[in-house]
């Protein structure tokens, strides 16, 4: 079902679609080197075919994981015999994000001099894992998850097509399990077609599809949660800032997000503990030690029962009040502990631990408040250049 044209691809019309600057260069026969960027099954290996093809261009492609520079070479190789005969070569690369730099230097002066175009797929931000160099010189193109819309219309051609699809067993399937099997598969039509035919497979040609046997065919939902990619950050970000902004059905909505898609809850609770220093502070004091025992309970227990610790505090968290007082006061006292940092500790708040410490009078002024009638009022702490500074400002709860 993979499509063959720009109109059989569904999504992305904002970039492909008739009539867009990119699709119309390429109607015209103009080749761009890009780095076609987005979740899995959104189509950039597709999309990356349909461009040879729209400008019959010889397509060499590698994967990232499989291939070194010597198999870059070779297609440099072939790239400089088909230049001479007005033939262009676009080098498709899947996972470009795990290139290294000695690879990627290969390729940079072929895609300068115009001998090979470069199309790149990722599913990482390409400006940290594509050097710089490289990167000026390829257009990146950020890729949408198909809707649950565009799933069921595809879902629905497959359905229907004899040649490519399953249109030849004569299945249907129903609201329900049409509705589960685009909500189900995270946006990437690559998983919806490959429970559809499984779905398809376990059932008698002729005869409906049912929703549980779509259920079974999933298996598990694609929540679009990775572990060491964007979505790793993205979802954390969301979540953190959610608490932040005391709304805890939202960070909820993330915190399931995070946990269902295989994220390590050490990961969470971790955060969560600076967040309690960071955001809540001395409003709450007691934040802290709440997200320190939800870290411990998550160690201890494990999952899936980690989730109830973890959703107690995010609530908790959510709905305490907030300050970023420690935060503030410190980044003040870290300026003036650099631009001070020559100014001697006063003598009377040294330490006279030798006999030559105290030929030096340390220590001698200082007033120990608990046998100090005054309990030390008016004594000086800071050095003299800092007299008076107060980094505790008002501060009121939110």
């Amino acid at each position: 079902m993979r499509p063959q044209s720009f109109d059989e691809v569904l999504g992305q019309d904002d970039i492909f679609g008739v009539g867009r600057p990119l699709r119309k260069a390429i109607d015209n026969g103009h080749i761009p080197s890009l780095v076609l960027w987005g979740p899995p099954g959104t189509g950039k290996t597709t999309l990356s075919r349909i461009i040879a093809l729209a400008t019959h261009a010889a397509l060499e492609e590698l994967s990232a994981t499989g291939s070194g520079v010597a198999d870059v070479r070779k297609v440099v190789a072939r790239a400089e015999e088909r230049h001479r005969l007005g033939v262009p070569t676009i080098l498709f690369i899947d996972e470009i994000h795990r290139f290294n730099t000695a690879q990627q230097d290969v390729v940079l002066p072929h895609v300068e001099s115009g001998r090979i175009h470069l199309i790149g797929a990722t599913t990482e931000n390409p400006s940290h894992s594509v050097n710089s160099a490289l990167l000026s010189r390829l257009r990146v193109v950020a890729l949408h998850a198909l809707t649950p819309e565009q799933l069921r219309h595809c879902a629905e051609r497959a359905l229907a097509d004899t040649e490519r699809g399953l249109g030849s067993r004569e299945h249907t399937l129903g609201e329900d399990a049409l509705q589960l099997l685009a909500t189900g598969s995270g946006g990437d039509a690559r998983i919806m077609l490959t429970a559809l035919e499984l779905a398809a497979a376990a059932t008698p040609p002729t005869t409906p599809i049912a929703a549980d046997t779509i259920r079974d065919a999933l298996s598990h939902p694609n929540l679009l949660s990775d572990r060491a990619g964007d979505q790793h950050y993205w979802l954390i970000s969301a979540f953190i800032k959610s608490v932040r902004g005391s709304d805890a059905t939202a960070a909820l909505y993330w915190l399931a997000r995070m946990l269902e898609g295989g994220e390590d809850p050490r990961f969470i609770t971790r955060r969560l503990i600076i967040l309690a220093a960071e955001d809540i502070g001395n409003a709450d004091p007691t934040a802290l030690q709440l997200a320190v025992s939800c870290h411990l309970a998550v160690q201890h227990i494990g999952m899936p029962e980690g989730n109830l610790p973890l959703t107690e505090t995010t609530i908790a968290l959510a709905q305490a009040p907030k300050s970023n007082l420690s935060v503030r006061a410190y980044a003040k006292a870290r300026e003036d502990a650099i631009a001070t940092r020559e100014v001697p500790v006063p003598i009377h708040l040294r330490n006279a631990v030798t006999a030559l410490d105290r030929s030096f009078s340390f220590g001698e002024e200082y007033r120990y408040p608990h046998a100090d009638p005054t309990h030390g009022e008016g004594q000086q702490y800071l050095p003299d250049v800092l007299h008076g500074r107060s980094y505790l400002d008002s501060d009121p709860p939110s």
